[in-house]
């Protein structure tokens, strides 16, 4: 290695290296100090290539050797740095960098403080601070003030490296050092006589402490703001990079200390919109507006433009036309005259991001962004510089984006709503979108169409008025030979969402206009664009024919050129899958709309998609299609494919993929629902074998389409009695046994009802058996032991559909035994006899029984709790069927048998809970009885009579508005504690998601209710937040006037009150007792639900701290809903987060990190793991932040998962949900 020879200098170089980089290598003492100088010596090597590899060398070297040798070495390499000759300055810097990315050890850390004014040690420092600074508390001041006083160096380079070393220092500053740094810069900013170019470095330090250190830039912002809105008023007309490096900075604290910048938001709002169309050398009237689209004045348009640029120059340059050296400057350079120059642009581009900022963070000033921006924003798009004009889209896009946001699930428009204020803009957007569309610029159109797009998915039918003046663009865009693919599939992806989301009859003038360029794109070669253009293809078929009538357009001229353009798509073995897909899924829809008006073109096209049905990749795509194909109304003739179709199908059920499976069901049970007659009985055997093992309970879904497709074909009368009998062996047992899960419900549920109805409308299996087989089902097997409750409803509710498909006489004759088995008191089958005369008697009418009332009623007398509540059940269903008599006899047992009570109001509710369902009445009489029961009950001591009788009052208030409203108001005053809890759950439960006639009268005294959220008695306070809660889930709009108002009071739910928590004395220990929990549980979770329909009225910056941040410190109840809420917030609302992240680690660090006692049962180490994994999923979103890699304390918490195995698994499970 000190050969003269540089060739073998090389070479030992590369082999030590490679020896370097063995992981065996151990070196002892003398051997390390040996390297270490042959090292450092071969920095110097006059060969630049061995000098290289020994730089490499160092970076496996730091690893192998002690402190001490890489202490010695970094002192030498800082000595070279500083003293050395100029040409060995640059390999001493980037060797330092090497080592410094290297070291892992804190004692090292200090090595790199010792620096000097010179670039390359401020480049160094800067990775020194930004990897250890937090393990050099210690130097902090000294650094610090070393380097505040190269912010005013003379030299340009030394100021901004300087500004990167102090931005990396500050994030791990105390605060009182952070203070003093923002006192400090702020003056030099304030401090009159300071040189120009020193401010603009002052100010662009202010945006780079505020990106580095987030929200603790809080309390500075009362110094700061004001300064740097004067700067941008009052800068000279040529120093935009001051304004520009102002606004920057504004932008950081908006979405860094949204909570803290809140009283300036009006004012940098007003600032941004000022400065977004500054551009003091060229004037408004220097660029008319043209809005015609004929060439003549597009032409004048070009010419003026081109005078407007001789002006500009003008402008630009008068200053210089009056002394002679400007004179010759201008004689050699204005026939080249660039806008290098005017950097007025960069203000502009600030200005508007500065504008995206204030939009994103702050939802809540939607309607004022609104009034004020939007005009704005649509003017700017004439903005001449194209990068500044993206940045203009951005914004919108932002703005959009935001009312998207707020507004999602809302319908109605009122005229302060954004989307109303969005809409009486529309037409304003159009007009300077069409003028964007003409642009020559690809990136202008690309831009134009981005907003487009947006404001169709914001407001889906805004459009039907302006679709003739957008066809041009969207023609242009497709057809212009200079379009590039991404233009291209802008355009078409626009294309499509607007004819998804307009009625089809708007569409129609411009059929011809818009089809041409469509098909033509169907053509291109790459396969995005063509996949984009079969996509827009699709819903083209549909808009063209929207139904058999056709609303008295002619679509026969079009039929033929989709088909064909499709059709070339779909015969293309060799291309993209993509495309594949999409040729076949649009295949589908012509075959499906169009299929009358092809003839022999369907012999042509039915056997290509059979084959690409046998195709692995495109099979599920083709079951898909076939399914379309099936449910058209043209009854389209398959003749020629149907029995390999069915053959191909049937096999698909025996396959792994469950969605083939699931999408084959489907195809199978539309295929005989059209073509049965055309299909064999032999067919259908093969498919009911097949079909029965995909019928258990852990795939209910698929459970639920399995049935319905043994229905559909049980029920086609060509059935054989082989067919009968294959359900009866293959299907009936498997039915048995998925009755007795207690996972049954819904769709899976419902479809197993019409399955046994089925069978007695067959005929293929005897009443009498099937009833037999469900009773026993129900009884408890030596194997699995007792039947789930759950198993039982599902029984009874079989048991009841298959009594009255067998009609009267068979119906009847089960009363009675299920009546028999009641009076035989010894039996034990009495609990699903209740059940299923309950079952029976909400579908009939029973009142042919005598006594059955009385009969039921007796149970209420069993020592058993589930007969007592099943009875309850019985006579409440049994009254639905006939309420004349049945309703009077609860109401009269009610009054008279005290000790019955809360049984027989279970029995009255599910009598009025049905009726609300059914939207049934009841007689004036009945109602008046009903109330005057059910306000008797609001004050009794047991919380389930309460519970039973707010629902009650709630169900009847959706059948009665009118009464019921003006009544639970005046209760909301009672001086009972319990009666205004009940009142307002009772307003909870008559708030459904559907629309209904108690809406519009709650609507104005919904106050009334909710502000009982400030009650003294705490179960009133929690009544009115879960009422809050199910109005902000069910009709957001009915409460979001209200929210100003609510929400301070909400939050302070959310906080422990002290006078809420007791300790119980139990002789040996004592216990304490929270009563405030569960209050606190629910006020979460109304704000999480807040968070879904009402964001733009929750300001997520004040809730976050104090509020969630203690929610996140609570007990195990309160952790869970303030995990979602954070993993929320992380995704929607990220710049209210990003400032407070530091402050949220440590509570969530503390969960993952707590560990259950030794003797901790089960049930406390479950709920434990439960919890961490709630804890990581709430991680993983903040993960997700952009920005929030500049959180020290993330970082670390990160660094602490990834070393633990068993958190990192976890972790890592979670983020790949």
């Amino acid at each position: 290695m000190t050969g003269k020879d540089k060739d073998y200098r090389y070479m030992a170089t590369s082999d030590l290296l490679n020896e370097l980089n063995k992981e065996g290598f151990k070196a002892d003492s003398d051997l390390e100090i040996k390297l270490s100088n042959i090292i450092l010596q071969q920095l110097d090597d006059v060969a630049g290539d061995v000098s290289g590899l020994a730089v490499k060398c160092l970076a496996p070297l730091v690893k192998k050797v002690g402190e001490p040798r890489v202490v010695e070495m970094t002192n030498k390499l800082c000595e070279k740095l500083l003293n050395g000759k100029d040409q060995h300055r640059d390999i001493a810097s980037i060797a330092l960098k090497t080592i410094i990315s290297e070291i892992s050890t804190p004692s090292l850390a200090q090595s790199g403080t010792s620096t000097e004014i010179k670039c390359e040690c401020l480049d160094i420092l800067c990775d020194v601070l930004h990897k250890f600074g937090n393990l050099m508390a210690t130097d902090h001041e000294i650094l610090l003030n070393a380097l505040l006083s190269q912010l005013n160096s003379n030299q340009a380079s030394v100021r901004k490296k300087t500004v990167s070393c102090i931005a990396s220092l500050s994030s791990s500053l105390s605060d009182d050092l952070l203070a003093k740094t923002t006192i400090e810069v702020v003056r030099n900013v304030g401090s009159k006589g300071t040189k120009s170019e020193l401010i603009r470095t002052n100010i662009q330090m202010i945006g780079a402490l505020s990106r580095a250190v987030g929200y603790r830039f809080g309390p500075h912002l009362g110094d700061t703001v004001p300064v740097l809105i004067n700067y941008c008023t009052t800068a000279s007309e040529n120093d935009e990079e001051l304004r520009e490096y102002s606004l920057q900075a504004l932008e950081s604290f908006l979405l860094r200390c949204p909570r803290d910048i809140s009283s300036y938001c009006d004012e940098i709002l007003h600032l941004a919109l000022e400065y977004l169309s500054y551009d003091p050398n060229f004037t408004d009237n220097m660029e008319e507006d043209t809005d015609d689209e004929n060439h003549e004045e597009e032409e004048e348009e070009y010419d003026f433009s081109f005078a407007s640029s001789m002006i500009y120059v003008y402008v630009c340059m008068k200053d210089r036309f009056f002394s002679s050296s400007s004179l010759l400057f201008y004689s050699e350079s204005a026939n080249e005259y660039t806008d290098d120059e005017d950097v007025s642009w960069k203000v502009r581009r600030a200005a508007a991001k500065c504008l995206a900022a204030l939009i994103v963070s702050r939802p809540e000033m939607l309607c004022k962004l609104y009034e004020e921006a939007c005009p704005k924003l649509i003017d700017r798009s004439k903005e001449r510089e194209e990068n500044v004009k993206m940045d203009v889209f951005n914004t919108f896009i932002e703005l959009l984006r935001q009312t998207g946001n707020v507004t999602k699930g809302q319908t109605d428009m009122d005229e302060l709503s954004p989307r109303w204020l969005l809409k009486q803009e529309v037409p304003k957007i159009v007009k300077s979108i069409n003028r964007q569309l003409r642009e020559k610029s690809i990136k202008t159109k690309v831009g134009a169409f981005s907003v487009l797009k947006e404001l169709v998915v914001v407001l889906p039918d805004c459009l039907a008025d302006h679709i003739g003046t957008l066809i041009p663009g969207i023609e242009k865009a497709l057809n212009d030979k200079s379009s590039t693919s991404n233009l291209k599939i802008e355009a078409l992806i626009f294309t499509r969402l607007v004819l998804a989301s307009h009625s089809p009859s708007v569409f129609h003038p411009y059929i011809k206009d818009l089809s041409s360029p469509v098909l033509s794109a169907v053509g291109e070669r790459y396969y995005k664009v063509t996949a984009e253009a079969l996509r827009v293809c699709g819903e083209l078929v549909r808009v063209v024919r929207p139904n058999l009538e056709g609303f008295g357009f002619d679509f026969k001229p079009y039929v033929h050129p989709i088909y064909n353009a499709i059709m070339s798509r779909l015969t293309n073995q060799d291309q993209d899958q993509e495309v594949k897909e999409c040729a076949i899924t649009c295949m589908g829809l012509v075959i499906s709309t169009f299929g009358d008006n092809l003839g022999t073109e369907l012999h042509a096209c039915l056997p290509v998609l059979v084959d690409r049905m046998g195709n692995e990749i495109t099979r599920l795509t083709t079951v898909k299609a076939f399914a379309v194909i099936a449910a058209s109304p043209l009854r389209i003739d398959l003749s020629c494919v149907l029995e390999h179709v069915i053959a191909e199908l049937t096999g698909f059920l025996r396959k792994a993929n469950r969605a083939l499976r699931q999408a084959t069901l489907g195809t199978l049970n539309s295929l005989i629902v059209a073509y049965g007659d055309k299909i064999g009985p032999s067919a259908y055997e093969v498919i009911i074998v097949e079909l029965s093992t995909l019928i258990s309970d852990s795939d209910l879904h698929m459970t639920a389409l399995a049935l319905e497709l043994c229905c559909t074909l049980m029920a086609d009368k060509r059935s054989s009695q082989n067919v009968g009998s294959a359900v009866r062996n293959r299907v009936l047992p498997q039915a048995l046994t998925l009755i007795k899960s207690s996972l049954l419900q819904g769709q899976a549920l419902l479809a197993l009802q019409n399955f046994f109805a089925g069978l007695v409308y067959s005929e293929n299996t005897s009443f009498d058996a099937l009833l037999e087989s469900l009773l026993s089902s129900a009884k408890p097997s030596p194997q699995s032991g007792g039947v789930a409750k759950q198993a039982l409803y599902s029984i009874a509710q079989c048991v009841a559909v298959l009594c009255l498909a067998a009609g009267d006489q068979k119906c009847s004759s089960t009363v009675k035994m299920l009546t028999d088995i009641l009076k035989d008191d010894g039996t034990t089958n009495s609990h699903l006899a209740l059940l299923c005369l309950g079952e029976i008697g909400r579908r009939k009418d029973l009142s042919s029984h005598a006594h059955i009332e009385t009969i039921i009623i007796e149970s209420f007398q069993s020592p058993f709790e589930e007969i007592k509540s099943a009875a309850s059940y019985a006579l409440g269903n049994i009254a639905v069927g006939n309420l004349s008599k049945y309703l009077p006899f609860i109401l009269d047992q009610i009054d008279n048998q005290q000790k019955k009570q809360y049984l027989l109001l279970h029995s009255l509710k599910e009598v009025i809970v049905r009726q609300s369902v059914d939207k049934a009445e009841f007689q004036d009489s009945s109602v008046e009885k009903i109330l005057k029961l059910l306000f008797n009950h609001c004050e009794s001591e047991e919380e389930g009579v309460r519970n039973v009788v707010a629902e009650c009052l709630g169900k009847i208030a959706l059948i009665e508005p009118v009464k019921l409203i003006p009544a639970l108001k005046l209760r909301t005053t009672s001086p009972a504690a319990f009666t205004r809890a009940t009142v307002v759950i009772a307003v909870k439960y008559s708030i459904v998601e559907r629309p209904e006639k108690i809406d519009e009268i709650i609507y104005p005294e919904i106050a009334s209710f909710l502000m009982l959220i400030k009650d003294q008695d705490r179960h009133v306070r929690r009544a009115a937040v879960l009422a809050l809660s199910t109005f902000a889930h069910n009709k957001p709009n009915l409460i979001k006037g209200l929210l100003p108002e609510l929400l301070p009071l909400l939050y302070d739910q959310t906080t422990v009150k002290k006078e809420l928590i007791r300790t119980v004395d139990l002789g040996p220990f004592k216990h304490i007792v929270d009563d405030g929990l569960e209050l606190r549980k629910a006020a979460f979770e109304c704000v999480d639900t807040l968070l879904d329909s009402c964001l733009d009225q929750v300001n997520p910056s004040s809730f976050i701290v104090p509020y969630l941040k203690s929610g996140l410190d609570d007990h195990y109840d309160v952790k869970m809903p303030c995990h979602l809420i954070l993993s929320k917030l992380a995704d929607k609302c990220p710049s209210a987060v990003l400032p407070v992240l530091d402050s949220l680690v440590d509570p969530l660090q503390k969960t993952i990190n707590f560990k259950p006692k030794q003797d901790a049962v089960k049930q406390e180490v479950d709920r434990n793991e439960d919890m961490i994994r709630s804890a990581l999923r709430a991680i993983a979103s903040l993960n997700r932040i952009s920005g929030g890699d500049s959180s020290m304390k993330l970082k670390n918490l990160m660094s602490e998962i990834s070393k633990s195995p068993t958190l990192w698994d976890k972790y890592y499970s979670i983020r790949n949900e």
